[in-house]
């Protein structure tokens, strides 16, 4: 088991406000769904293609054309709600979302209100310290996500690609448990690794395919309490949301701007104002974006081309038993069988393709010393050259190689540095490259005693001066090391300094 203790969440106050104020955080995230189709059409979700090249009849919104359901994005939607522990709606609807933008040809977006797919669940979040925080998801839903307009390809015309038009998004919308803006990047780092997990959503905010939406408000000590207890939001300040947010970085930085205004507003005597908002990360500042809507601004009705979505309990129970291990049940067992510690556990399963790579790594050998290798050789290499471990050089059999051959003593610790980065550099087999560059470790004992005998019989100050003082005796593991080329076992050569020197 994680070695974790639960809290309630502490609170973030702002320093230099002439009040104590506390932050109250609601994130809504969307991801989108891992699936080569969209949620109502078989056009392709490929990224990066030509502007408007993968756009059906359907996304295009052109007469005539019925929207047909992707089984395979509800059952992503199925997996992903297990996946956070949450309630599976047997039965739920879709409705359409008015409003009229560019790039959203219907004029109206297909998504779920009044009936989700996911109701409640939540995702334990690890903050650092050996504590962590519940946030309970409220509910997710799917939809389609819109284009994407371009302002800055031309200074009179503004054009629009239709790529995403249609692809199918999760919206995954939390309870307002989040307290401060580190909390919000650990949510959202959790998010993403237990998605990227289920295989669901590859969490990819550069590309767009993981962002999210900040509610943010601020309140006096204790009126959050008050709301936990009586789950009555007018306990909590006026929220102001911060729109398509695709950096955790950024995410940190828009709420403490963002508490900070309210903050400022509020103790000037004013009031916020309930709104959408966009974060400019260069002047650091929100600025305002339109007014907040309520569900009745989008008129909302259920979507007349589409039946209600109605599952069986037998297949949602057959997706849960496909489930992978998660994040969590994988670092216990890392923390279990391997005798790692939490934060080697917590490195090596931040991602699935580094958990399955140490594992390959450890199999049949010590896990403690696999890890210490992928972490901090491994890892800090590829760090170094901004690269991540699908892009690694060096494949797991060559890594545990290197192990295999400093556990039989074929060579040490400094020359297995050595062969790293020979095989990071030019490839090639471990055991071949040891074998041909004469790399392997002395350990007949006759021919390190000769080349220490030599040392001694040349230095006999040196011999008396680490009589006296026994520290000095490393001078001659050192010679001895420099005479062999550094391939003498160094536990050979100090049982045979402290034997022939009398210590």
């Amino acid at each position: 088991m994680l070695d974790l203790t639960y809290e309630m969440p502490k609170p973030k106050t702002i320093a230099g406000a002439k009040h104590d104020w506390e932050l109250v955080i609601g994130m809504e995230v969307h991801a989108q769904v891992s699936s080569n189709a969209k949620l109502f059409s078989g056009a392709s979700t490929k990224f990066g293609a030509e502007p408007n090249s993968n756009v059906s009849f359907v996304d295009a919104a052109m007469p005539g054309m019925l929207p047909v359901i992707n089984e395979f994005c509800v059952e992503q939607a199925v997996r992903t709600g297990l996946g956070l522990k949450a309630e599976i709606n047997l039965k739920s609807a879709f409705d359409r979302k008015n409003y009229f933008y560019p790039d959203l040809p219907q004029g109206y977006q297909i998504s779920q209100l009044y009936q989700p797919i996911v109701g409640e669940g939540e995702v334990l979040v690890e903050m650092g310290d050996g504590t962590a925080r519940k946030v309970r998801i409220e509910r997710i839903h799917m939809e389609q996500d819109a284009g994407k307009s371009i302002h800055d390809m031309d200074p009179h015309m503004s054009f629009v690609d239709l790529n995403r038009t249609g692809v199918c998004l999760m919206e995954i919308v939390s309870r307002p448990d989040i307290r401060g803006p580190e909390e919000a990047a650990a949510y959202i780092a959790k998010l993403r690794q237990i998605m990227r997990y289920l295989g669901t959503c590859d969490g990819n905010m550069q590309n767009g395919n993981l962002r999210a939406d900040v509610n943010v408000s601020i309140c006096r000590p204790g009126a959050y309490e008050k709301y936990q207890e009586t789950q009555d939001f007018s306990h909590l300040g006026t929220r102001c949301e911060i729109k398509n947010m695709n950096s955790m970085r950024f995410i940190q930085q828009a709420i403490e701007v963002e508490a900070r205004r309210q903050i400022a507003i509020v103790e000037a005597g004013g009031q916020v104002v309930q709104e959408t908002r966009l974060y400019d990360p260069d002047k650091g500042e929100t600025r305002s974006m339109r007014s907040k809507e309520e569900a009745h601004d989008y008129r909302y009705f259920p979507d007349p081309d589409l039946l209600p979505l109605e599952i069986e309990q037998a297949w949602v129970d057959d997706i849960a038993a496909r489930l992978p291990e998660l994040p969590d049940q994988k670092k216990s067992r890392f923390i279990n069988d391997f005798g790692l510690t939490d934060y080697d556990a917590s490195v090596l399963t931040a991602e699935v393709e580094s958990a399955a790579y140490f594992e390959e790594v450890a199999k049949g050998r010590n896990g403690k010393v696999a890890a210490n290798w992928v972490i901090n050789e491994l890892f800090g290499r590829l760090k170094k050259e901004d690269h991540d471990i699908t892009e690694s050089p060096v494949s797991p059999a060559q890594l545990g190689g290197i192990i295999d051959l400093i556990a039989s003593d074929a060579i040490s610790g400094k020359i297995a540095k050595e062969l790293f980065e020979i095989v990071y550099t030019e490839g090639g087999d471990p055991f071949e490259i040891v074998e041909k560059r004469g790399m392997k470790q002395v350990t007949d004992t006759g021919a390190i005693e000769t080349a220490l005998d030599e040392i001694i019989a040349a230095n006999p100050a040196q011999v008396e001066k680490a009589k006296v003082n026994p520290k000095l005796a490393g001078w001659f593991v050192g010679q001895v090391m420099k005479a062999t080329g550094g391939k003498a076992n160094p536990k050979a050569v100090n049982d045979l300094v402290s034997q022939k020197l009398g210590l």
